[in-house]
């Protein structure tokens, strides 16, 4: 009776799982074979973060808060060069190296308000033909104990505790248009870490990737 219930429980997460990772929107822009055609440099840019709460923990701090979100937009931003560098080949472009993308934002004074500034005056800054940005929206709804609790209960099913929306975008460095953009929900497990974020999110993205050769 209980491997029928664990059976039962199994196929429904996998189910909802599914259903939940299908949820993505891809646009592109009606001249970006042409436009991308003439790239050969692209800078990855810190992502936009922003961490909330269904239920605000006990020892929650605005500060403390805001730090993780510039942290996470740092290791999102890590992990994508990570793994566009480590399948390079299959790219028409090269991506600049993250930490000079950074010293060169902090040296211009705008690494911490990039919304303050269009792409073409980023890609300027970067000495880069197209930006490559986003924003990650993470909302948590179960403590991380508990979903610990849940996954080993589960079998490793069942600690998920909150979910998110990942958008990435490419600009045009020469005039700040919007080259392309890809839009998904995922769901956080405790177990994942940016990389397995990335992961996921790139391997649905791979097929549609404007600079895959």
């Amino acid at each position: 009776m209980k491997k029928l219930l664990l059976l039962i429980f199994t196929l429904t997460s996998l189910k909802a799982f599914s259903q939940f990772e299908g949820s993505k929107q891809i646009y592109e822009a009606k001249d970006l074979k042409e436009a991308i055609s003439t790239q050969k440099l692209v800078a990855i840019l810190p992502f936009e973060t922003k961490i909330t709460y269904k239920k605000q923990p006990k020892n929650y701090s605005p500060e403390g808060n805001h730090q993780q979100e510039l942290a996470m937009a740092k290791n999102i931003q890590s992990s994508m060069y990570t793994f566009l560098l480590r399948k390079k080949n299959d790219y028409s472009v090269d991506f600049q190296d993250v930490d000079k993308t950074n010293i060169l934002l902090k040296k211009s004074g705008i690494l911490d308000k990039l919304d303050e500034y269009t792409k073409d005056e980023i890609a300027k800054i970067l000495g880069v033909d197209a930006v490559i940005g986003g924003k990650f929206e993470q909302e948590q709804s179960k403590s991380e104990a508990g979903a610990i609790a849940s996954a080993v209960l589960f079998g490793g099913f069942g600690g998920k505790t909150g979910s998110g929306t990942l958008t990435m975008t490419v600009n045009n460095g020469s005039n700040g248009e919007l080259l392309w953009r890809f839009f998904k929900t995922m769901d956080d497990s405790v177990f994942s870490s940016t990389d397995d974020l990335i992961e996921r999110m790139m391997r649905k993205v791979s097929r549609n990737f404007p600079y895959r050769k």
